[in-house]
């Protein structure tokens, strides 16, 4: 931020299990970011919360929305509270940061994108695996073309979720919470990464199945294959059935290079023998704590938000390239039921 820009005034609407790397984002961003307020209907809960992190507490969501000193909500919500208060805050001239997915289903996260639109307010949705260092340097390779074509695309995400602690919670692993399983809640991350680099899908084949790992109205297990708009293929493995649980991994096969995003690193082996290792390995929760993972990568995002704000602009991640998310997991689940081909 530039000296003597004013700081963005924020509102966090929710302090749930997911707030936890926001909270400490924001503390590291006190130079740009002033947090105004949080709101959370638990009064006790959000006590604690505000107490644990410095941060004031909302008297409400009415008057959180009513400061003028807000510009912008921090949306942490689950997803099955989502419209509601994007309308409010939208209603309220509000710009949006808000938590993966958009929405429970493909046609309520199209509502959301646009009623923003319509209100003329910025939407951004938390995809913090674009914002690892390694991610962003082998996204400006990409952009820079020398890489040269891409052929082939393996991604893999072998995390864990235990029955007990985590599917036991009301509401996990059903549509009417989260919308569906590992694809919609866990593998997401890496979809967007996915598509970000690879670009649009235009077909998929699939398998999905609940293992005897859980009991869960949906899938914790996801096999397919991808067929890209730009002529790659590509296979995919998404699980929460993997004890203990492992780091995601895509790998992106190229003319010139092959490159492999796993966790936090990337190594690039280049087809005339050269070899470069790029970022560090870091946890990315794919064990049975979800949350076993740095904030610096909800740090860069939020940070590149309020510079989107400030500057009238788009942030890297919109709602609009979120929809491209949920279609593709509605065909991968569309395919695995239907047992077909699925064209986006």
């Amino acid at each position: 931020m530039a000296d003597g820009e004013k700081r963005l005034g924020l509102g966090v609407i929710g302090a749930g299990m997911a707030a936890k790397p926001h909270a400490l984002a924001l503390k590291g961003l006190r130079d740009q970011i002033d947090v105004r307020g949080v709101w959370r209907r638990d009064a006790a809960a959000l006590d604690a919360f505000c107490n644990e992190h410095g941060f004031p507490a909302a008297a409400s969501l009415d008057a959180l929305l009513a400061d003028p000193a807000v510009e912008a909500v921090l949306i942490l919500t689950p997803p099955n509270a989502r419209e509601a208060l994007v309308a409010a805050a939208a209603a309220a001239g509000k710009h949006i940061l808000m938590e993966k997915p958009v929405e429970r289903t493909t046609a309520a996260a199209r509502a959301i994108v646009e009623r923003c639109d319509a209100a003329g307010v910025t939407l951004g949705i938390i995809f913090q695996h674009r914002f690892r260092a390694a991610s962003q340097a082998l996204a400006a390779k990409v952009a820079s073309g020398e890489l040269g074509k891409l052929f082939a695309v393996h991604l893999i995400v072998p995390w864990w979720r235990p029955q007990q602690g985590y599917y036991d919670k009301p509401g996990r692993g059903t549509l009417a919470h989260d919308g569906g399983g590992v694809l919609i809640t866990q593998a997401v991350h890496s979809l967007d990464l996915m598509l970000s680099l690879c670009g649009p899908v235009k077909a998929v084949t699939a398998l999905a199945a609940t293992t005897g790992f859980h009991q869960m109205e949906t899938e914790d297990f996801v096999a397919g294959g991808l067929e890209f708009a730009n002529g790659a293929v590509g296979a995919l493995m998404a699980t929460t059935a993997n004890f203990p649980g492992g780091a995601e991994s895509l790998t992106l096969k190229f003319e010139k290079a092959s490159a492999t995003l796993t966790g936090g690193n990337l190594t690039l082996h280049w087809m005339d023998g050269r070899t470069e290792t790029i970022g560090e390995a870091s946890n990315s929760g794919g064990g049975a704590d979800p949350m076993a993972f740095p904030f610096d990568w909800h740090m860069a995002q939020i940070a590149e938000f309020a510079d989107a704000v400030r500057a009238g602009r788009q942030p890297v991640s919109t709602g609009h390239s979120a929809l491209a998310v949920h279609e593709l997991v509605d065909a991968l689940v569309a395919s695995a039921r239907e047992g077909r081909r699925v064209a986006l």
